[in-house]
């Protein structure tokens, strides 16, 4: 894509979001603006607000996210325009795994590059922070200080291990792109294969990360769709669209196991997000097969999409719990500027 495309894209974008703030609220009732911010590399661990400083630290972070950053700068800079009298605050995806022991925070690349800040971060972090506050609030401290598997299945799907409200590991990586496989992205790949396409097609490192990015994942496989929904309409007529929804789960499971071991046990999985909330038939197949980590449904609860899925008598507590990315920035920027 031409890069006047995508700064056109990008107004246009800015363009609506300012409309639909315009349209929805009054300007003096404008207290804060909140912004969630993909990655905020190796030193952002809380909400910080924004101003000159963070925008030139996270403008030097875009070739880290340069899918994300540009366009979350570019919304920042309108909001500055539009309201500059108004505060910012900025709430990073990355904090919530800002602790990640260092077998699985190191990727193993030579050390200059861990030094540059090339190593694991970790995403959909406030989706993971509401939901984990939402399971000690319904099931109380004991269950959510367990071993939990957070599962954030959507068009973008990642999973994560905590135990004791601490992110141990994570299955995206560097970027949103690494991990189980999503809509539009790969998720994990052999490196050799991103080499030999990039060699065999002449790709610039742009072409590579849009290939990746944008046409790769579910719709890479289907060749159809990268929505869940349409793949399971067409998964019985169509082989392409079978094989992407039986990929999808298959991804999602081998990832439950291995973070089931790296927490020695398993005594919870939360499922949330667009498809974890919504797909019962994915969550059934995802959780079919881990009874050896205790994990068994409740058809009936299932099908109803319950809070807990699982079964009264496993091992294993199964839970669905929608998330609220926008109420965990909502209370960070009352927690910042609630008193002014």
């Amino acid at each position: 894509m031409a890069r006047e495309t995508i700064e056109g894209s990008q107004a246009a974008a800015v363009s609506r979001v300012l409309d639909w703030v315009e349209r929805n609220t009054h300007r003096a009732s404008l207290a804060v603006i909140g912004h969630r911010i993909v990655h905020g590399g190796p030193n952002f661990r809380n909400p910080e607000p924004i101003g000159p400083a963070l925008v030139e630290t996270l403008t030097q972070l875009i070739p880290f996210a340069p899918n994300h950053l540009p366009d979350e700068l570019a919304l920042i800079e309108s909001f500055r325009r539009w309201q500059p009298a108004v505060p910012q605050i900025a709430c990073f995806d990355t904090a919530f795994h800002a602790d990640l022991p260092d077998v699985a925070r190191r990727l193993p690349i030579p050390q200059a590059y861990d030094g540059e800040g090339v190593r694991r971060y970790g995403f959909h972090g406030l989706s993971f922070a509401f939901v984990t506050e939402e399971l000690r609030r319904l099931a109380g401290p004991e269950v959510a200080a367990g071993r939990l598997v957070l599962a954030h299945l959507g068009n973008g799907s990642s999973l994560a291990a905590v135990h004791r409200g601490h992110s141990i590991d994570t299955t995206m990586a560097f970027t949103p792109i690494g991990g189980v496989i999503m809509g539009t992205r790969s998720g994990d790949l052999d490196p050799g294969v991103v080499t030999y396409i990039a060699r065999r097609e002449r790709m610039t490192p742009d072409q590579v990360e849009d290939l990746l990015s944008h046409r790769s994942g579910l719709l890479g496989i289907s060749n159809a769709s990268s929505d869940m929904r349409a793949l399971l309409d067409r998964e019985s007529s169509d082989p392409a669209c079978r094989l992407a929804v039986a990929m999808y789960v298959y991804s999602v499971k081998r990832a439950v196991g291995s973070l089931a071991a790296a927490l020695g046990g398993l005594d919870t999985i939360l499922f949330c997000g667009g498809i974890g909330e919504h797909a019962q038939t994915i969550r059934s197949r995802i959780c079919e097969g881990l009874g050896f980590l205790g994990v068994q449904l409740d058809p009936d609860r299932n099908a109803a999409n319950a809070k807990i899925i699982s079964s009264p008598d496993a091992r294993a507590t199964v839970w669905v719990i929608p998330t609220d990315e926008e109420r965990v920035i909502a209370r960070a920027a009352h927690e910042l500027f609630g008193a002014r």
